[in-house]
């Protein structure tokens, strides 16, 4: 969700003290990224002694098979656990943040973002050991529309598919030789011991990464101050900064999550550095602008770098989309 909705990225700090014993219902998709996800949130929540219960709920992207833009793309692994939030099912939900929609919800606010993993994404090959070993035409799958249009400027030859599953099916398929490489997220990779399959870690000037990839967001109802509070004791400030830049860049260029548009955000000192890129799908067209400064004004950094790509021709191209 967005800023400003029940007061969001205002963080609090004061102590929980002794409403620290209650049960939270952490609400999860089933897939085996989302399950060591809400495991590690709930592990850490349980080493500052709360309680949890991890609450399984399945989301359409869960069941839905084809092209996630076909499919609406949007909230597709995120509204049925807002949905559950809001009906008080469950009291919390871990979303990856670059699936998070920044629009607000009713009634829910951004409660924490952890520390952020490696934001790269990852080629994965078991013939070549870099991206630019591939051959001309060679075959290259990815569910994401930004890392194909990325590939697309930097191979025009490619043949870039799309590639549906959890992880460990797109890494049978990649095995059974249904493509020539994948591009996947080394956050996810990482975190489920696969980092063995990382055949290279693509430089942010290779392959932009997603807005708030590679960052979890804890997301709670307004109203649940217990279960807020518990949540903020998670919270990264120094992540929420770059996320809050980043989401309102997504958010002014008015894109979604799916589009073609990256961003990433970095702190050195009292400043903020975002670089942000808007692409057309075909990978023809291509725009990238950086922007910096004082970390407070992580927001409108963000907002101004959107309205600086827009009016260099992001508008256009956003509108194109087929």
């Amino acid at each position: 969700m967005s800023m400003g909705e029940c007061g969001a990225w205002s963080f609090l700090t004061e102590s929980v003290g002794s409403q620290k014993y209650f049960m939270i219902r952490l609400g999860t998709r089933n897939s085996q990224l989302a399950l060591w996800q809400s495991t590690w949130v709930a592990d850490q929540l349980r080493s500052r002694g709360f309680e949890v219960e991890l609450v399984p709920l399945t989301t359409e992207g869960d069941v839905a098979t084809g092209p996630l833009r076909q499919l609406g793309g949007e909230g597709l692994f995120t509204k049925r656990l807002q949905i559950g939030l809001q009906n008080r099912e469950i009291d919390l939900a871990v979303h990856s943040l670059k699936d998070l929609p920044t629009e607000p919800v009713t009634g829910l606010e951004l409660a924490a973002v952890p520390e952020r993993e490696d934001v790269r994404d990852a080629f994965v090959s078991n013939s070549y050991v870099t991206w630019s070993d591939l051959p001309q035409h060679a075959k290259v799958g990815t569910g994401s529309l930004r890392r194909a249009a990325q590939l697309r400027w930097l191979r025009p030859d490619l043949e870039v598919v799309d590639l549906r599953g959890n992880v460990d099916t797109r890494l049978r398929k990649l095995d059974e030789g249904h493509y020539d490489a994948i591009v996947l997220a080394c956050a996810g990779l990482r975190r489920l011991g696969l980092e063995q399959r990382i055949t290279q870690a693509l430089d942010l000037d290779t392959m932009l990464s997603a807005v708030g990839q590679g960052a979890l967001g804890l997301e709670v109802r307004c109203e649940d101050i217990v279960t807020r509070d518990a949540v903020r004791t998670l919270n990264d400030v120094v992540t929420l900064k770059c996320v809050q830049a980043e989401r309102a860049f997504l958010n002014e260029t008015r894109a979604g999550c799916t589009a073609p548009v990256a961003a990433h955000a970095v702190i050195r000192g009292e400043q903020l550095y975002l670089q942000g890129a808007i692409l057309s799908e075909s990978g023809q067209q291509r725009l990238d602008w950086q922007i910096g400064g004082h970390v407070g004004a992580a927001s409108e950094l963000g907002r101004e770098l959107a309205r600086q790509l827009l009016s260099m021709g992001g508008r256009e191209i956003l509108a194109n989309r087929s």
